[in-house]
Protein backbone atom coordinates (compact mmCIF):
# COMPACT_ATOMS: atom_id res chain seq x y z
CA UNK A 1 0.00 0.00 0.00
CA UNK A 2 1.19 3.63 -1.37
CA UNK A 3 1.41 6.56 0.71
CA UNK A 4 -1.53 7.79 -1.06
CA UNK A 5 -3.41 4.63 -0.62
CA UNK A 6 -3.65 4.89 3.20
CA UNK A 7 -6.80 3.15 4.98
CA UNK A 8 -8.76 6.17 4.91
CA UNK A 9 -8.42 6.68 1.22
CA UNK A 10 -9.17 3.00 0.54
CA UNK A 11 -12.32 3.24 3.04
CA UNK A 12 -13.85 6.28 0.71
CA UNK A 13 -17.01 5.31 -1.43
CA UNK A 14 -15.80 3.61 -4.62
CA UNK A 15 -17.75 5.82 -7.40
CA UNK A 16 -17.72 4.60 -10.78
CA UNK A 17 -17.57 1.07 -12.70
CA UNK A 18 -14.19 -0.26 -14.52
CA UNK A 19 -14.62 -1.94 -17.34
CA UNK A 20 -15.84 -5.28 -16.72
CA UNK A 21 -13.22 -8.13 -17.24
CA UNK A 22 -13.69 -11.96 -16.32
CA UNK A 23 -10.50 -14.23 -15.81
CA UNK A 24 -12.00 -18.06 -15.45
CA UNK A 25 -10.97 -20.32 -11.97
CA UNK A 26 -11.23 -23.53 -13.54
CA UNK A 27 -10.57 -25.41 -10.48
CA UNK A 28 -13.46 -23.74 -9.04
CA UNK A 29 -15.65 -24.44 -11.79
CA UNK A 30 -14.92 -27.93 -11.81
CA UNK A 31 -15.70 -28.19 -8.40
CA UNK A 32 -19.04 -26.53 -8.52
CA UNK A 33 -19.74 -28.40 -12.04
CA UNK A 34 -19.27 -31.72 -9.64
CA UNK A 35 -21.65 -30.73 -7.43
CA UNK A 36 -24.37 -29.89 -9.64
CA UNK A 37 -23.76 -33.02 -11.64
CA UNK A 38 -23.67 -35.50 -8.17
CA UNK A 39 -26.87 -33.43 -6.86
CA UNK A 40 -28.86 -34.01 -9.94
CA UNK A 41 -27.95 -38.08 -9.63
CA UNK A 42 -28.67 -37.58 -5.61
CA UNK A 43 -31.80 -36.04 -6.77
CA UNK A 44 -32.67 -39.08 -8.54
CA UNK A 45 -31.77 -41.53 -6.27
CA UNK A 46 -33.68 -39.50 -3.76
CA UNK A 47 -36.91 -40.59 -5.59
CA UNK A 48 -35.58 -44.30 -6.04
CA UNK A 49 -33.06 -45.31 -3.74
CA UNK A 50 -33.00 -43.56 -0.49
CA UNK A 51 -34.46 -43.96 2.93
CA UNK A 52 -37.06 -41.70 4.25
CA UNK A 53 -34.99 -41.35 7.31
CA UNK A 54 -32.31 -40.51 5.24
CA UNK A 55 -34.47 -37.62 3.73
CA UNK A 56 -35.72 -36.37 6.98
CA UNK A 57 -32.03 -36.37 8.25
CA UNK A 58 -30.92 -34.16 5.47
CA UNK A 59 -33.80 -31.89 5.11
CA UNK A 60 -33.15 -31.39 9.32
CA UNK A 61 -29.56 -31.13 8.78
CA UNK A 62 -30.30 -28.20 6.03
CA UNK A 63 -31.89 -26.13 8.13
CA UNK A 64 -29.83 -26.62 10.66
CA UNK A 65 -27.16 -25.17 8.19
CA UNK A 66 -28.93 -22.18 7.46
CA UNK A 67 -29.24 -21.26 10.84
CA UNK A 68 -25.56 -21.86 11.14
CA UNK A 69 -25.02 -19.36 8.57
CA UNK A 70 -27.77 -16.74 9.64
CA UNK A 71 -27.49 -16.68 13.16
CA UNK A 72 -23.64 -17.32 13.49
CA UNK A 73 -21.78 -15.89 10.33
CA UNK A 74 -24.31 -13.21 8.87
CA UNK A 75 -26.14 -11.51 12.68
CA UNK A 76 -23.14 -12.60 15.13
CA UNK A 77 -19.78 -12.57 13.31
CA UNK A 78 -20.19 -10.21 10.38
CA UNK A 79 -22.88 -7.30 11.99
CA UNK A 80 -21.89 -7.75 15.74
CA UNK A 81 -25.39 -7.69 15.89
CA UNK A 82 -25.20 -9.65 19.37
CA UNK A 83 -22.51 -11.39 21.45
CA UNK A 84 -22.73 -14.95 22.14
CA UNK A 85 -21.08 -17.40 24.56
CA UNK A 86 -18.40 -19.67 24.02
CA UNK A 87 -20.83 -22.80 24.28
CA UNK A 88 -23.21 -21.16 21.09
CA UNK A 89 -20.37 -19.71 19.39
CA UNK A 90 -18.96 -23.50 19.16
CA UNK A 91 -22.54 -24.52 18.38
CA UNK A 92 -22.51 -22.11 15.19
CA UNK A 93 -19.18 -22.78 13.51
CA UNK A 94 -19.91 -26.11 13.63
CA UNK A 95 -23.90 -25.59 11.56
CA UNK A 96 -22.16 -23.53 9.63
CA UNK A 97 -19.19 -26.04 8.63
CA UNK A 98 -21.91 -28.18 7.06
CA UNK A 99 -22.03 -26.22 4.07
CA UNK A 100 -18.20 -25.28 2.90
CA UNK A 101 -18.56 -21.22 2.14
CA UNK A 102 -14.75 -20.40 3.57
CA UNK A 103 -13.62 -19.67 6.49
CA UNK A 104 -15.85 -17.50 8.98
CA UNK A 105 -12.57 -14.63 9.04
CA UNK A 106 -12.92 -14.93 5.02
CA UNK A 107 -17.11 -14.64 5.04
CA UNK A 108 -16.93 -11.99 7.45
CA UNK A 109 -14.10 -10.08 5.50
CA UNK A 110 -16.38 -10.57 2.29
CA UNK A 111 -19.90 -9.30 3.69
CA UNK A 112 -18.44 -6.45 4.74
CA UNK A 113 -16.77 -5.53 2.10
CA UNK A 114 -20.62 -6.27 0.15
CA UNK A 115 -22.18 -3.57 3.03
CA UNK A 116 -19.47 -1.31 2.32
CA UNK A 117 -19.98 -0.89 -1.47
CA UNK A 118 -22.73 -2.79 -2.60
CA UNK A 119 -23.33 -2.68 -6.01
CA UNK A 120 -19.63 -1.44 -6.90
CA UNK A 121 -16.80 -3.26 -8.06
CA UNK A 122 -15.32 -3.68 -4.84
CA UNK A 123 -18.82 -5.43 -3.56
CA UNK A 124 -17.66 -9.46 -4.29
CA UNK A 125 -20.47 -10.34 -5.72
CA UNK A 126 -21.48 -7.34 -6.74
CA UNK A 127 -25.45 -7.50 -8.17
CA UNK A 128 -24.89 -4.28 -10.97
CA UNK A 129 -22.76 -7.12 -13.02
CA UNK A 130 -26.01 -9.10 -13.59
CA UNK A 131 -28.11 -12.34 -11.81
CA UNK A 132 -25.46 -14.82 -13.01
CA UNK A 133 -22.57 -12.58 -11.42
CA UNK A 134 -24.39 -12.34 -8.18
CA UNK A 135 -25.14 -15.39 -7.39
CA UNK A 136 -22.66 -18.16 -8.72
CA UNK A 137 -20.30 -16.65 -11.49
CA UNK A 138 -18.08 -14.17 -8.97
CA UNK A 139 -16.99 -17.84 -7.27
CA UNK A 140 -15.64 -18.87 -10.69
CA UNK A 141 -13.92 -15.97 -11.95
CA UNK A 142 -10.93 -14.29 -10.08
CA UNK A 143 -11.96 -11.30 -8.08
CA UNK A 144 -12.03 -7.82 -9.40
CA UNK A 145 -9.10 -5.52 -8.37
CA UNK A 146 -10.87 -3.01 -6.73
CA UNK A 147 -12.13 -5.94 -4.10
CA UNK A 148 -8.76 -7.06 -3.50
CA UNK A 149 -7.30 -4.07 -2.51
CA UNK A 150 -9.98 -2.38 -0.82
CA UNK A 151 -10.55 -5.60 1.37
CA UNK A 152 -7.52 -5.34 2.89
CA UNK A 153 -8.22 -2.15 4.66
CA UNK A 154 -11.87 -3.92 5.87
CA UNK A 155 -11.05 -3.75 9.69
CA UNK A 156 -12.10 -7.54 10.98
CA UNK A 157 -9.86 -7.32 14.06
CA UNK A 158 -12.53 -8.77 15.89
CA UNK A 159 -13.06 -11.41 14.48
CA UNK A 160 -9.12 -12.23 14.38
CA UNK A 161 -8.92 -11.49 18.25
CA UNK A 162 -11.64 -14.30 18.67
CA UNK A 163 -10.05 -17.86 19.67
CA UNK A 164 -13.11 -19.45 18.50
CA UNK A 165 -12.92 -18.02 15.22
CA UNK A 166 -8.88 -18.76 14.97
CA UNK A 167 -9.09 -22.10 15.36
CA UNK A 168 -11.73 -22.35 12.51
CA UNK A 169 -9.80 -20.21 10.15
CA UNK A 170 -6.59 -22.21 10.85
CA UNK A 171 -8.32 -25.71 10.53
CA UNK A 172 -11.09 -24.43 7.56
CA UNK A 173 -10.29 -27.10 5.39
CA UNK A 174 -10.18 -30.64 7.71
CA UNK A 175 -13.34 -28.83 9.45
CA UNK A 176 -15.58 -28.50 6.59
CA UNK A 177 -14.45 -31.77 5.04
CA UNK A 178 -15.34 -33.47 8.11
CA UNK A 179 -18.86 -32.09 9.04
CA UNK A 180 -19.77 -31.10 4.85
CA UNK A 181 -18.86 -34.14 3.36
CA UNK A 182 -18.12 -37.24 6.02
CA UNK A 183 -20.13 -36.82 8.59
CA UNK A 184 -23.41 -36.03 6.48
CA UNK A 185 -22.18 -39.36 4.58
CA UNK A 186 -21.56 -41.47 7.08
CA UNK A 187 -24.76 -41.24 9.46
CA UNK A 188 -27.16 -42.17 6.69
CA UNK A 189 -24.80 -45.38 5.86
CA UNK A 190 -24.43 -46.49 9.84
CA UNK A 191 -27.69 -45.65 11.16
CA UNK A 192 -30.04 -45.61 7.77
CA UNK A 193 -28.54 -48.50 5.75
CA UNK A 194 -27.52 -46.39 2.80
CA UNK A 195 -24.81 -47.93 0.70
CA UNK A 196 -21.83 -45.34 -0.56
CA UNK A 197 -23.23 -44.03 -3.75
CA UNK A 198 -26.36 -43.09 -2.02
CA UNK A 199 -25.16 -41.88 0.84
CA UNK A 200 -22.79 -39.57 -0.84
CA UNK A 201 -24.93 -38.04 -3.94
CA UNK A 202 -27.89 -37.17 -1.56
CA UNK A 203 -25.41 -35.22 0.56
CA UNK A 204 -24.22 -33.29 -2.78
CA UNK A 205 -27.94 -32.47 -3.24
CA UNK A 206 -28.13 -31.30 -0.16
CA UNK A 207 -25.28 -28.76 0.04
CA UNK A 208 -25.89 -27.70 -3.38
CA UNK A 209 -29.47 -26.58 -2.44
CA UNK A 210 -27.92 -24.80 1.35
CA UNK A 211 -24.90 -23.08 -1.33
CA UNK A 212 -28.43 -22.19 -3.66
CA UNK A 213 -30.35 -20.43 -0.53
CA UNK A 214 -27.42 -18.40 0.30
CA UNK A 215 -26.52 -17.66 -2.99
CA UNK A 216 -30.15 -16.36 -3.64
CA UNK A 217 -29.52 -13.51 -1.26
CA UNK A 218 -27.17 -11.92 -3.44
CA UNK A 219 -28.64 -12.17 -6.34
CA UNK A 220 -33.03 -13.12 -5.95
CA UNK A 221 -33.44 -10.10 -3.20
CA UNK A 222 -31.20 -7.63 -4.85
CA UNK A 223 -32.85 -8.30 -8.44
CA UNK A 224 -36.39 -6.74 -7.80
CA UNK A 225 -38.91 -5.96 -4.62
CA UNK A 226 -40.01 -3.15 -2.07
CA UNK A 227 -37.24 -0.84 -1.46
CA UNK A 228 -39.16 0.29 1.78
CA UNK A 229 -36.63 1.88 4.03
CA UNK A 230 -33.99 2.86 1.50
CA UNK A 231 -35.02 3.33 -2.19
CA UNK A 232 -31.05 3.65 -2.97
CA UNK A 233 -29.89 0.05 -2.02
CA UNK A 234 -30.82 -2.87 -4.30
CA UNK A 235 -31.49 -5.10 -1.29
CA UNK A 236 -35.15 -5.85 -1.56
CA UNK A 237 -38.11 -7.50 0.67
CA UNK A 238 -39.10 -10.68 -0.56
CA UNK A 239 -41.51 -13.08 2.02
CA UNK A 240 -40.65 -16.11 -0.70
CA UNK A 241 -36.85 -15.88 0.02
CA UNK A 242 -37.45 -15.01 3.49
CA UNK A 243 -39.45 -18.85 4.68
CA UNK A 244 -37.48 -20.29 2.62
CA UNK A 245 -33.84 -18.54 4.05
CA UNK A 246 -35.45 -18.23 7.70
CA UNK A 247 -35.53 -15.05 7.71
CA UNK A 248 -32.52 -13.13 5.92
CA UNK A 249 -34.55 -11.87 3.08
CA UNK A 250 -35.79 -8.76 4.58
CA UNK A 251 -32.85 -7.32 2.56
CA UNK A 252 -33.94 -4.09 2.43
CA UNK A 253 -34.32 -3.51 6.06
CA UNK A 254 -31.00 -5.39 6.76
CA UNK A 255 -29.06 -2.77 4.57
CA UNK A 256 -30.51 0.09 6.10
CA UNK A 257 -30.14 -1.26 9.54
CA UNK A 258 -27.72 -3.57 9.47
CA UNK A 259 -26.69 -3.84 13.12
CA UNK A 260 -29.99 -4.98 14.09
CA UNK A 261 -30.37 -8.76 15.21
CA UNK A 262 -33.28 -9.85 13.67
CA UNK A 263 -32.65 -8.24 10.42
CA UNK A 264 -36.10 -7.67 9.73
CA UNK A 265 -39.35 -5.54 10.65
CA UNK A 266 -41.21 -5.53 13.44
CA UNK A 267 -43.86 -7.74 14.05
CA UNK A 268 -42.64 -10.02 11.20
CA UNK A 269 -41.06 -12.53 13.38
CA UNK A 270 -43.46 -15.32 12.11
CA UNK A 271 -41.25 -15.23 9.40
CA UNK A 272 -38.03 -15.46 10.94
CA UNK A 273 -37.22 -18.29 12.73
CA UNK A 274 -33.29 -17.47 13.30
CA UNK A 275 -34.87 -14.27 15.35
CA UNK A 276 -36.59 -17.21 17.46
CA UNK A 277 -33.68 -19.26 17.77
CA UNK A 278 -31.37 -15.89 18.97
CA UNK A 279 -34.34 -15.17 20.99
CA UNK A 280 -34.10 -18.97 22.83
CA UNK A 281 -30.20 -18.58 23.79
CA UNK A 282 -30.90 -15.09 25.03
CA UNK A 283 -33.16 -16.64 27.08
CA UNK A 284 -31.14 -19.43 27.96
CA UNK A 285 -28.26 -16.87 28.60
CA UNK A 286 -26.10 -17.21 25.99
CA UNK A 287 -26.62 -14.93 23.66
CA UNK A 288 -27.08 -11.33 25.28
CA UNK A 289 -26.57 -7.42 23.74
CA UNK A 290 -29.15 -7.94 21.46
CA UNK A 291 -29.15 -4.36 19.06
CA UNK A 292 -32.47 -3.52 17.87
CA UNK A 293 -33.71 -0.57 15.93
CA UNK A 294 -37.11 1.20 17.42
CA UNK A 295 -40.32 1.33 15.64
CA UNK A 296 -39.75 5.58 15.96
CA UNK A 297 -36.57 5.33 13.79
CA UNK A 298 -37.77 2.55 11.21
CA UNK A 299 -40.73 4.63 10.44
CA UNK A 300 -39.14 7.74 10.28
CA UNK A 301 -36.19 6.67 8.20
CA UNK A 302 -38.64 4.82 5.92
CA UNK A 303 -40.86 8.27 5.09
CA UNK A 304 -37.65 9.99 4.60
CA UNK A 305 -35.91 7.32 2.17
CA UNK A 306 -38.24 4.32 1.31
CA UNK A 307 -40.02 3.97 -1.81
CA UNK A 308 -43.88 4.38 -0.58
CA UNK A 309 -44.90 1.15 -0.10
CA UNK A 310 -46.25 -0.15 3.24
CA UNK A 311 -44.98 -3.60 3.78
CA UNK A 312 -43.45 -5.74 7.16
CA UNK A 313 -43.43 -4.06 10.12
CA UNK A 314 -45.37 -0.96 10.47
CA UNK A 315 -49.16 0.52 9.58
CA UNK A 316 -49.33 4.00 8.79
CA UNK A 317 -52.60 6.08 9.95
Amino acid sequence: MTAIESKDELLKPLVGQAPRKYEILYLELLMIMYIHIAALYGIYLAYFSATWKTLIFHYIMSQLVTLGITAGRHRLWSHNSYKAKMPLQIILVVLSSMTYQYSVIHWVRDHRLHHRYCDTDADPHNASRGFFFSHIGWLIVKRHPEAMRRGKAIDISDALANPVLRFENKYALPIAVTFSLVLPTLVPMYFFGENLSTAWHINMTRLMCNLHLTFSINSFVHLSGARSYDKQFSGAQSTFWSILTLGESFHNYHHTFPWDYRTAELGNNWLNPCTKFIDFFAWLGWAYDLKTVSVDMAQSRARKTGDGTDKWGFKTK
